[in-house]
């Protein structure tokens, strides 16, 4: 599976609904990580930085409100995305939901085609290039759907790992990533790669993004990692 695919948490103590979301996100090529409740959502949070999270509201313990409640109060987590799922079907719950911090609210049942649909369109917003979407910084110019990259109307030749790289820092301008970041983000989790391979490939990156002259647009942040601008 493609290391710059998005990944989806799916939190539903339902183990048959688990499931279901679980094969629909997969089939549509996205990652897919699991659990089963609020306590093990908190922590892959942490172990797996979603790009998305489709929350259900009804679970024991700690229920999905409470942990949308958590994660927007924390500045490392309050931009994912979060898709409430409830069967609380009055309009009171959805403002509940929405006030709470989700940025959408399903009601159930609900249709799975319409679900993946909201799922692409909170992506829009925090990985576009992964659904398409033109991404420009400067004088430069992502074209994620045709995979062509220019700066300044020149063509620039890069690389798929430099193209990746370059579409994690357009997409987010101004953010540090941190080498750790970058690996999950860019090669994968599931691929152990030496951090040392990020500074290369940046130098890769950079000397395509300078092959026509101009400005280095790569920040080196001593001790934190590289951002773009």
């Amino acid at each position: 599976m493609s290391a710059d695919q998005p990944t989806v948490l799916v939190v539903e103590d339902e183990p048959a609904q688990r499931e279901v979301l679980a094969y629909n996100l997969e089939a549509e090529g996205f990652r897919v990580s699991k659990a089963a409740n609020g306590d093990e959502a908190m922590l892959l949070v942490d172990e797996e930085q979603p790009d998305i999270i489709v929350l259900d509201w009804m679970m024991p313990n700690l229920s999905g409100i409470e942990v949308c409640r958590r994660l927007k109060m924390r500045p490392d987590t309050r931009t994912i995305p979060i898709i409430m799922l409830s069967a609380r079907t009055e309009e009171i719950d959805k403002v509940r939901g929405l006030e709470t911090g989700a940025d959408d609210y399903v009601v159930k049942p609900y249709s799975v085609v319409e679900l993946m649909a909201r799922v692409r369109t909170q992506l829009r917003r925090v990985r576009p290039a992964t659904v398409g979407i033109r991404l420009e910084f400067d004088d430069i110019v992502l074209d994620a759907e045709t995979h062509k990259v220019s700066r300044d109307s020149k063509p620039l030749k890069l690389g798929p790992t430099e193209f990746r790289l370059l579409s994690t820092f357009m997409e987010k301008p101004g953010r540090v990533w941190s080498r750790e970041q970058l690996l999950d983000r860019v090669w994968g989790r599931d691929i152990y790669v030496d951090t040392r391979t990020v500074d290369v490939h940046i130098g890769r990156l950079r000397k395509a993004l300078t092959q026509h002259g101009g400005k280095d647009p790569v920040r080196t942040v001593r001790g934190a990692g590289y951002a773009l601008g």
